[in-house]
């Protein structure tokens, strides 16, 4: 708890110094009068409730007889991850042959949802990866 406070208090700190760095006096800012100076804080603190978690899928036994799919989502640009699935679908070929494996690259930026995907892996797959592999 005490680095979460030692954090939240360093963070401000360091903002309160960055917003005044490289300024002139507040009272050559405005004609030679005083003023009291301004100041925006940002708070790190999360003020909305957490969302709900969902349960993860329970383990697959096995992964014979099964299809994975490898999901590729663009973090890094086209080619940061593909190559490294293609290597995985290859020692599963090689290894595992009876485990079917699918490489697919998720549409859009990582940061952006493909509805269309997930009920594709929902139909028709077992298992996933999802991320970066690069």
């Amino acid at each position: 708890m005490k680095r979460k406070h030692l954090l939240t208090s360093s963070l401000l700190l360091i903002a309160a110094a960055l917003m005044f760095a490289g300024t002139t006096p507040l009272k050559a800012q405005r004609g030679g009068a005083a003023a009291k100076p301004l100041l925006t804080v940002f708070n790190p603190a999360i003020e909305s409730k957490m969302v709900d978690r969902l349960p993860l899928s329970p383990r697959l036994d096995t992964l014979e007889g099964k299809t994975l799919y490898m999901v590729d989502i663009n973090w890094g640009g086209p080619e940061a991850a593909y190559s490294v699935f293609e290597e995985i679908a290859a020692w599963f070929a090689q290894n595992m042959p009876g485990v079917k494996t699918v490489i697919r690259r998720k549409a859009g930026m990582y940061s952006q949802d493909d509805p269309a995907l997930w009920k594709e892996i929902a139909q028709n797959g077992n298992a996933a990866l999802i991320g970066i592999s690069g």
